[in-house]
């Protein structure tokens, strides 16, 4: 991989994680959801900045991978973006003091050991 795709990869997660972190303060900021304020809820969305935020990261996120996929075959860039998930459990662990369980590290260990194989391939 060269070292444009592999800033473009890391933009691309970088902005995803974002957009991941601001979605889940706007959704933290809309305060207990049940039946009888869905409603309420859904349309304050637009009013909570840091759900708009996190959609704009989003878009950055969108953006650079169109732009990543120009340069890496998608059976790459695809798998790749899973290091977004490993960020994403870190987030919640460090930031939102989320629980995060032995099996969970696991599953990252796998998903970081995928990545390291998927560009360790892509160079031989």
């Amino acid at each position: 991989m060269s070292f444009a795709a592999f800033c473009l990869l890391m933009a691309s997660v970088a902005a995803s994680v974002g957009g991941q972190f601001f979605l889940k303060q706007g959704a933290l900021a809309l305060g207990t959801i049940d039946s009888s304020n869905v409603l309420a809820a859904i349309v304050s969305m637009i009013t909570k900045w840091q759900i708009l935020v996190g959609l704009v990261c989003y878009g950055l996120g969108v953006v650079t991978y169109i732009l990543l996929l120009n340069k890496v075959n998608l059976s790459i860039a695809s798998p790749l973006l899973a290091l977004s998930y490993v960020f994403a459990v870190l987030l919640g662990l460090f930031f939102f003091k989320e629980k995060v369980t032995l099996v969970q590290y696991i599953g990252i260990a796998f998903i970081f050991l995928g990545v390291v194989l998927l560009t360790r391939s892509t160079s031989s």
